[in-house]
């Protein structure tokens, strides 16, 4: 239910269109459902103005599409990551709105049209760092955000990336994915006067760790405005921008899903 659904209900309920009775009905599952196996938070669009975010990674494709279910039947978009194939195929079966970006793994189904507002743009220094990029940039867009892409623009021949500046300085938020070194996130981060959220993800050799080498080097950015999420976390990524995103649309907008 998003904050715009609970005005409407409390409306009628105000008009004499629905009874208390009915108006309770629909609050029942507020703040959340107990399924037995996991407690789906109805609540959080109320809170956060979006949907609990479905991570499939771990999870059996009967609780997915359980889950899934009781979502689509309160009428929440629907935003879930780390998504197999198989999975997306009887996703699709419930759900013929269901979208997969083979990518990023991601499956997003929306039931209510989104307004896209200000301006994200997802960097990523490498190709082998796209598939987190995009789950940065799926995320951010299913949220409610207009995303641009920029892709294999790293520091091994950085004028990629100065050629196409005048993109880099109309974004509001930019989120830099990269791994090895990480030493695209500084970069970005000396050019623009805009939040930078920086991605390392666990591309590299076997010095990078696993994206530790990457973690690292963006932690110790010397660019001023740089903050860092964790290794492959795409999704928080965009969770992140969009939020920052939405704080240049004006005073309340930071609620509205």
């Amino acid at each position: 239910m998003t904050p715009d659904d609970l005005k409407k209900l409390l409306q009628e309920i105000r008009e004499g269109k629905v009874s208390v009775a009915q108006g309770v009905r629909c609050l029942r599952d507020l703040p959340y459902e107990d399924l037995g196996f996991a407690h789906i938070d109805h609540h959080r669009s109320l809170r956060q103005g979006n949907p609990e975010v479905i991570f499939c990674e771990g999870k059996t494709e009967a609780r997915i599409l359980k889950i899934m279910e009781r979502m689509l039947a309160k009428g929440h978009d629907v935003l879930a990551t780390r998504v197999s194939k198989t999975v997306y195929r009887k996703i699709k079966r419930l759900n013929g709105k269901a979208r997969y970006h083979e990518d990023s793994r991601v499956i997003v189904i929306q039931q209510k049209k989104k307004r896209l507002r200000g301006r994200v743009l997802v960097l990523s220094a490498g190709t082998s760092d796209i598939p987190v990029a995009e789950e940065a940039a799926v995320t951010a867009e299913a949220l409610g955000s207009r995303v641009e892409t920029l892709y294999d623009v790293g520091v091994s021949g950085i004028h990629r990336l100065f050629d196409r500046k005048e993109k880099i300085l109309k974004a509001r938020v930019l989120i830099v994915v990269a791994g090895m070194e990480g030493a695209l996130a500084s970069v970005v981060g000396g050019l623009v006067d805009k939040p930078v959220i920086a991605v390392p993800t666990s591309i590299g050799y076997g010095a990078s760790f696993g994206g530790i080498a990457a973690l690292l080097g963006m932690l110790n950015s010397c660019a001023a405005g740089v903050a860092v999420v964790n290794i492959d976390n795409g999704f928080g990524a965009g969770s992140m921008a969009h939020r920052i995103n939405l704080l240049g649309e004006g005073p309340g907008t930071e609620k509205i899903a």
